[in-house]
């Protein structure tokens, strides 16, 4: 049976709580989850945020910074306890993860994309589950608003280099609506998107969380990055990791876009 690959992005907003600080209860049930996807035979590649969330929460800080070079003291002091958790739950679950630290110009060129694209396939042929990040300690286009988006679009390039069955991007809505559910009770939730066009990009415009640097425009960006390449992506509310079960069940959770390749 061949092997489906699929990249699951999660971002700071399903990490942390409200205020800021690490919600290990979800990010426990999602190592739990995935390791237990990888056992089913599935091939997982993990692209998480929050390095600056978990820094802020481990350096006693309530606000989020707004100068570059204290987000990036942040993103380093960050990084190193995110990994340490991500290894210490996959670890309970016999599973091991590597660590993956990218920029956007780690895939400018031919070279530099075969040397990831030659990494992810190394790790994934050990049953290694990759760990990716923007680099933010030394790449500071994400911190200064010139970026991939909370990560979003990285996780869409990271699944167009691997030719990936699915991209699944956990955040804290439950999918794309057609009005911002925040302020409309009445908007509807669309189920599946066959092309992202201008009008689905009104549709998401002004609907994120205030912990992340990602709203809904990045995420539809990333999907329509994604889904140009052969890439089916979903964008589901990550409050309860256990919905990454049904997204693999086929199930109608989140907002599914289809894949379609551009000629």
């Amino acid at each position: 049976m061949e092997k489906k690959l699929t990249v699951i992005k999660v971002g700071t907003s399903t990490l942390t709580y409200e205020n800021g600080k690490i919600n290990y209860r979800r990010i426990e049930s999602l190592c739990k989850v995935i390791a237990d996807l990888q056992n089913s035979g599935e091939q997982i590649i993990l692209v998480s945020s929050g390095a600056i969330g978990v820094g802020m929460g481990k350096a006693g800080l309530s606000v989020r910074p707004t100068e570059t070079k204290k987000k990036q003291a942040l993103a380093a002091i960050g990084q190193c306890e995110l990994m340490f958790m991500y290894d210490k739950l996959f670890g309970e679950y016999n599973h091991s993860v590597a660590q993956i630290l990218l920029t956007r110009y780690a895939v400018e060129t031919e070279q530099k994309r075969q040397n990831v694209i030659n990494t992810l396939d190394e790790l994934l042929d050990m049953n290694i589950i990759p760990v990716i990040n923007e680099n933010d300690t030394v790449a500071i286009d994400e911190l200064e608003g010139n970026n991939f988006g909370d990560n979003d679009m990285l996780s869409a390039i990271v699944a167009g280099l691997v030719s990936a069955d699915k991209l699944v991007i956990l955040t804290d809505i439950d999918g794309l609506y057609d009005d911002n559910p925040r302020t409309n009770p009445n908007a509807n939730k669309i189920d599946v998107v066959g092309r992202i066009s201008p009008e689905i990009f009104e549709m998401a415009a002004g609907t994120g969380s205030n912990r992340g640097t990602g709203g809904m425009i990045t995420k539809l960006h990333a999907a329509d990055y994604a889904t140009q390449r052969g890439v089916e992506c979903h964008i589901v509310n990550g409050a309860n990791p256990n919905v990454l079960y049904y997204v693999f069940d086929g199930m109608n959770v989140g907002t599914k876009f289809l894949a379609r390749k551009e000629n």
